[in-house]
């Protein structure tokens, strides 16, 4: 008995520790109490990675996915644990991968029958039913919108909460043969137009005050610089979406299409009067209603 005494006197005597409880946005679980250790959080405008993530499921098997480190800031900065991601230009599934990873459930919409077969097999049968629905179709398409809202029910959701486009970058790549095809387009207008329908899909399917984020580069044709990436900022704004930041990440060392060729293309652009691409832009969108902006 006295030294159960002398504990509880000794217990007493200790000052309490303050514990502060965490300090969330409504869209992420970064706590702003202790904001100064998230120091791998990218909060500049300008993104420099020296090389491809190729860990954790991610690979380089497929010419035109986007490096896994930007779904990694993306999801980290714009999600919480649980939250559902749609990516309506899934291609290789680096969207789904990463949402796996990070805790997030994914959504992901992929044209080619082909592809979607391919990519199912790095996910087993149980995630492929819990974290990461995988839909056959066209992104601009009324019947892909409803296949996703139906995905959404199941998984318990109304709307998703992040949104990730990752468009062909018009006809730069050729991805399939199909007329739904982005990079098939017969012009670089009919390409904006279609942008357009998925991106308008992707609003509707978005949760209020939740961001989309927009991969995109541009592209030179018939010796002049076609500002692809800006043209689609401004249909997204269109569509009543908000511009929140516009990043510049390097490629450099990142792509295959220009590494054995260097010199050619810095012959070309020499002869050209051009410079060589060595940047692609992330816009992030914010889904609000205009007249909550407020000027600083």
């Amino acid at each position: 008995m006295p030294t159960v005494k002398k504990n509880l006197k000794e217990k007493k005597s200790t000052p309490l520790e303050v514990v502060k409880a965490p300090k969330t946005k409504p869209y992420n679980d970064i706590d702003l109490n202790n904001w100064k250790l998230y120091e791998n959080i990218k909060t500049g405008t300008w993104w420099e990675f020296s090389s491809r993530d190729k860990s954790n499921g991610h690979s380089y098997d497929y010419h035109g996915n986007y490096i896994p480190q930007i779904a990694t800031q993306l999801l980290e900065r714009y999600t919480k644990k649980n939250d559902i991601v749609l990516d309506l230009f899934f291609g290789s599934g680096t969207t789904g991968i990463e949402a796996k990873n990070m805790q997030r459930r994914c959504i992901g919409v992929e044209l080619k029958q082909e592809m979607v077969d391919y990519v199912s097999k790095k996910f087993t049968p149980k995630e492929l039913v819990v974290d990461v629905n995988i839909i056959q179709g066209d992104s601009a398409s009324s019947e892909a919108k409803e296949k996703v809202q139906s995905r959404l029910e199941i998984m318990g959701a109304k709307s998703a909460q992040l949104l990730i486009l990752h468009p062909p970058y018009d006809d730069i790549i050729k991805f399939s043969d199909k007329k739904e095809d982005l990079s098939n387009c017969a012009t670089t207008e009919e390409f904006y137009e279609l942008f357009k329908q998925v991106a308008r899909n992707g609003y509707d399917l978005l949760e209020q005050n939740r961001f989309a984020a927009l991969i995109i580069g541009d592209k030179y044709a018939n010796s002049r610089y076609i500002s692809l990436g800006f043209e689609c900022q401004r249909r997204m704004e269109e569509l009543g979406f908000v511009t929140k930041a516009v990043i510049v990440k390097n490629i450099t060392g990142n792509e295959k299409a220009k590494g054995k060729t260097a010199n050619l293309w810095r012959y070309r652009a020499l002869s050209g009067g051009f410079n060589i691409f060595e940047h692609e832009y992330i816009f992030i969108f914010q889904k609000v209603k205009l007249k909550s902006i407020k000027s600083k």
